[in-house]
């Protein structure tokens, strides 16, 4: 049951017809990120590259590249898996219904890892150098490990489980690491790895890193699952692989994946450095130079039929997407007992991520009286700021359950018609200034560091949402162009911004207009750079709002005002999403390569189509 090797699953992949050879030569600079967007874009399969140029080793992408396959993959133990998180919710069901949950306890005894003395990993060795060099974007910094499981073990608590698995990209060139010594590990806020690093930097000693790459796609999925602290990803990884984990252990080292298709061991001195970037990244952006973490290197180990797996990211959709499902199509039931009123939540993809958090809250505690605005909600929303991950939320827009029993969180469009018709701008507005946000978000006022604004709205609606455009609309100079993006939404080309002019700016506009105006009707406007675009689809109005709006900088409103600390209109909410002057640069591909793709595909064969 499960994969043992990624080759093991290639093959399968291959025979179900989920999965395509290449063999002509690809290069790993641009070109395979390049094969792999497109491919993807259009659905289409997992890709075996098989002739990489200057590697000896194949690679492959796309294995998430949507549900079917994903879970196709895992299609032995997926349903089990759901099966255990709701044994965990509610372990009462298993003896109401024993034959629903039949498989669960065998499942879970495959989540303990298993001690080995050997492994297919420690068949060969190699160098940093000779592994694919993948760089995705034209401005990256160099070559990355997209798709890494970084090993770490708690230095006050040896073994696995205290361990983290996590996926956090790796730099294997460029900048100053010293070729075949050094790689930068990159780790963002609020994960795992930060806590082992931090009593390591205590303890005034290095610790070690061990970075898998390939091994059970089910050792990818638990590397980016937002699990508890107190739970080792590898339990996960055993259950959705359908066997024990196998651990090398050897004295000189931490836990070691055995049947990984490549392991680089090595060891972070705690306080060093090293600048680490530029990366294209999720968000659609590059995430700049910093400083960051440095591995030094050991070791490289390989298996012999080891398969260099990659994804490539850049702005959503794009395969990591698939993760995002994935994760919410398993934790999704856990919400509710993990924030108790909450029904649920929805981590904008569109939107990077990070930047844009719905969810569904109840208002529960005054059942006798009419809901007449946020009460329970709002303390549900601040819980929901104090959860892992979930705290890096810019934008939380939360509503109240009852108000709309059928209410899909999965409808973007309709979430925000239903927020939009009882939101309040004079009361329902909560902003957290000073704090933290997402690492790759630069919309920010420094590295890391930005607001936050809690939305929430409940009771019955107060405004009919206008879906034409009032005939007498006159802007002020400077400003363009008004569309309609959805009910309620007006996007408006505004001036180039200035990072000292944009308050100017966006005051001239609101100024203009008192909460009596016909083009309040609308109770949202947006200041873009090109209205057109961000009216065109739904998706560009979710990136190109909550990517590039910093709350506490970039949200003004007609007839604002500041009362008892808190900050209100009486009109249209106005949200600054220009491009600012310290954004990062969006991520744009390199045109000489995709005319080498275009002319690829104009040769023909099965890859063609996707191309």
């Amino acid at each position: 049951m499960g994969y043992r090797s990624l080759h093991h699953c290639v093959l399968d992949l291959e025979r179900a017809g989920h999965l395509l050879r290449i063999q002509d030569p690809v290069d790993p600079y641009l070109e395979a990120a390049e094969i792999q967007r497109r491919v993807f874009q259009r659905g289409g399969p997992a890709l075996l590259f098989e002739n990489v140029k200057g590697c000896q080793f194949p690679m492959v992408s796309n294995l998430f590249g949507n549900l079917e396959r994903a879970r196709y993959m895992f299609r032995d133990t997926y349903e089990t898996v759901q099966r255990l998180i709701e044994l965990k919710i509610h372990p009462e069901a298993f003896f109401k219904r024993p034959l629903r949950f039949a498989k669960a306890p065998f499942a879970a005894t495959h989540m303990l890892p298993k001690r080995v003395r050997r492994g297919p990993i420690l068949e060969h060795q190699t160098t940093i150098s000779q592994l694919p060099m993948l760089t995705s974007w034209p401005d990256d910094g160099g070559a990355f490990v997209t798709l890494p499981q970084v090993y770490t073990e708690d230095i006050e608590h040896p073994g696995h489980s205290k361990s983290n698995l996590g996926m956090y990209r790796i730099q294997l060139t460029g900048n100053e690491y010293a070729a075949d010594q050094e790689i930068g590990l990159h780790y963002q806020l609020h994960r795992g790895i930060g806590i082992h690093h931090t009593k390591a930097l205590q303890a005034g000693k290095p610790f070690r890193v061990n970075i898998f790459v390939g091994g059970n796609p089910a050792m990818t999925l638990a590397a980016v699952m937002p699990l508890p602290e107190s739970m080792s990803e590898l339990t996960f990884a055993g259950a959705l692989a359908g066997h024990r984990i196998p651990l090398i252990s050897r004295p000189d080292n931490i836990a070691m994946y055995a049947e990984a298709d490549f392991c680089i061991t090595g060891t972070v001195l705690p306080e060093q450095l090293k600048p680490e970037g530029p990366f294209g990244d999720h968000l659609g952006y590059y995430s700049l130079t910093h400083d960051f973490p440095v591995l030094q290197v050991e070791r490289v180990y390989h298996r012999r039929d080891a398969i260099w797996p990659f994804t490539v990211v850049g702005r959503p959709p794009q395969e990591d997407t698939i993760f995002g499902e994935l994760i919410h199509d398993l934790t999704g039931p856990v919400v509710p007992t993990v924030v108790p009123g909450v029904h649920a939540v929805h981590a904008v993809d569109a939107a990077g991520v990070h930047p844009l958090m719905l969810a569904i809250g109840s208002e529960r505690y005054v059942p006798w009286t009419e809901c007449t605005g946020p009460q329970e909600i709002l303390t549900q929303a601040n819980a929901i700021l104090g959860q892992g991950q979930m705290s890096l939320a810019k934008y939380l827009l939360i509503v109240n359950r009852f108000d709309d029993p059928g209410l899909d969180i999965q409808d973007i469009e309709r979430f925000f018609l239903h927020l939009l018709r009882r939101v309040r701008w004079d009361r329902d507005l909560h902003f957290q200034t000073r704090t933290t946000i997402d690492t790759l978000d630069y919309s920010g006022t420094n590295f890391n560091e930005g607001s936050k604004v809690v939305i929430a709205a409940a009771g019955q609606p107060i405004r009919t949402l206008p879906t034409e455009l009032p005939g007498e609309l006159q802007l002020p100079d400077g400003y363009r162009n008004p569309q309609i993006v959805a009910p309620g939404i007006l996007a408006i080309t505004g001036p180039s911004a200035s990072s000292k002019q944009c308050e100017q700016q966006i005051e001239q506009l609101t100024s203009a207009f008192t909460k009596d105006s016909t083009a309040c009707q609308f109770p949202l406007w947006l200041v873009v750079d090109d209205s057109e675009f961000t009216a065109r689809h739904l998706n560009n109005f979710l990136w190109a709002t909550f990517t590039r709006s910093n709350p506490a900088t970039d949200i003004y409103g007609v007839d604002s005002f500041v009362e008892q600390k808190h900050w209100g209109c009486h009109g249209s909410l106005v949200i600054d999403a220009r491009v600012k002057s310290h954004h990062a640069p969006p991520l744009i591909e390199d045109p000489s390569v995709c005319r080498q793709v275009d002319a690829l595909a104009a040769r023909g064969g099965p890859l063609s189509e996707f191309l």
